[in-house]
């Protein structure tokens, strides 16, 4: 992508969703402001991933000509009413070729599509949790050598 982006990856569960929501909507507005950032990424199947869309799209009035696109790990092939709906979310929705014939590394495959798509990759990671889906994200994002954002677990987040 010639244009600049950003994309998100974070765990299932999040808390404190308000709190976040400020924090997140600070870290986009100095992206889209400082970075240049015009294009935000999204996977699926996390709540932080629902509220970084939250926060892009109530900035979408601010800013307009930010872009927010749907990287899809499952539905190679939708229908177009299935794609419509999809648009009134996002302004582009595609099926990440990564994920093709991943099985169950379909998320895996999906995020480093994410992370290589992106020149700066926001995380909502806890390092000391099991090894999950955001654990593997990250790492391959360090290795990548991607410009890492991390927005912070709070203690009483526990």
């Amino acid at each position: 992508m010639s244009e600049r982006s950003c994309c998100f990856i974070g765990h299932r569960k999040i808390e404190n969703k308000l709190y976040l929501y400020e924090q997140i909507k600070l870290c986009v507005e100095n992206l889209i402001t400082k970075s240049n950032i015009t294009i935000f990424l999204f996977g699926s199947h996390s709540e932080f991933n629902d509220l970084c869309l939250k926060v892009v799209s109530d900035l979408k009035d601010k800013y307009p000509y930010i872009k927010r696109v749907y990287i899809r790990a499952e539905y190679e092939y939708i229908s177009d009413d299935y794609k419509n709906y999809l648009l009134t979310f996002y302004e582009e929705t595609y099926y990440s070729e990564k994920a093709h014939n991943a099985n169950k590394l379909v998320y895996v495959k999906r995020n480093e599509e994410l992370i290589d798509s992106s020149n700066i990759c926001v995380f909502y990671y806890k390092n000391n949790v099991t090894r999950s889906g955001t654990t593997i994200a990250f790492e391959y994002a360090q290795k990548r050598k991607k410009k890492i954002i991390e927005i912070v677990w709070l203690l009483f987040d526990e």
